[in-house]
């Protein structure tokens, strides 16, 4: 039994870590099947007039930069973010088309940081499971030695295993958790995108 939960985490590990090799050589940390796009281009998610003269002047306009943190909030269901958008930009005393260059500059901006961060995240976690494949795979080689001995020292191999089978889980919900957020900088660009083409709407 001790010698198959070896195999097997062994197997577990090495089919992970082979899946997480990256397929792009200049990001070696990056674990997911999509292609790292560090930032978000401009002109990808904004079809609207030029922001040059507005860039983070955004951040100086109180009522826009309470705006940018609503709408950037995932929390935020895109009907939702339609309605608020259309109310900010609707009122008779606002400059829409100076207004919707601000929020959507400080939308770019705080969505590519929050993009950033999600990324940066998902580079971490991929150190800590190489980390943790190094020390199962040492584990794996303790543990067989320990079997092999004459006598076994039982309680050690017990107590080895017993690990490993913890190290093997938190190993596997790291993978799962790996394999959801890597969906997230791609929903972060698609709302992005939507929540430009509402502001352009608003002030064409």
């Amino acid at each position: 039994m001790r010698w198959q939960i070896a195999i097997g985490t062994l197997f577990l590990v090495a089919a992970s870590t082979k899946a997480g090799l990256a397929a792009d050589p200049r990001y070696p940390d990056w674990p997911c099947t999509q292609a790292k796009v560090p930032e978000i281009s401009l002109t990808a998610v904004w079809a609207g007039p030029p922001l040059d003269d507005v860039k983070d002047k955004w951040k100086d306009d109180a009522k826009v930069s309470a705006q940018v943190a609503r709408l950037a909030a995932r929390r935020t269901s895109l009907d939702d973010a339609q309605k608020l958008i259309t109310e900010f930009l609707g009122s008779p005393a606002t400059d829409k088309a100076t207004t919707g260059k601000l929020l959507f500059a400080g939308l770019f901006d705080s969505l590519n940081a929050q993009r950033a961060s999600v990324m940066n995240g998902l580079e971490r976690i991929t150190r800590k499971q190489r980390e943790a494949a190094d020390k199962i795979r040492s584990d794996v080689s303790a543990l067989h030695a320990l079997q092999g001995a004459s006598p076994p020292d039982q309680p050690k191999i017990d107590e080895l295993s017993n690990q490993m089978v913890w190290q093997t889980r938190i190993f596997e919900d790291r993978q799962r958790v790996v394999k959801f957020v890597c969906e997230v900088p791609t929903a972060i660009d698609q709302r992005l995108f939507a929540l430009g083409r509402m502001i352009q709407q608003e002030i064409e």
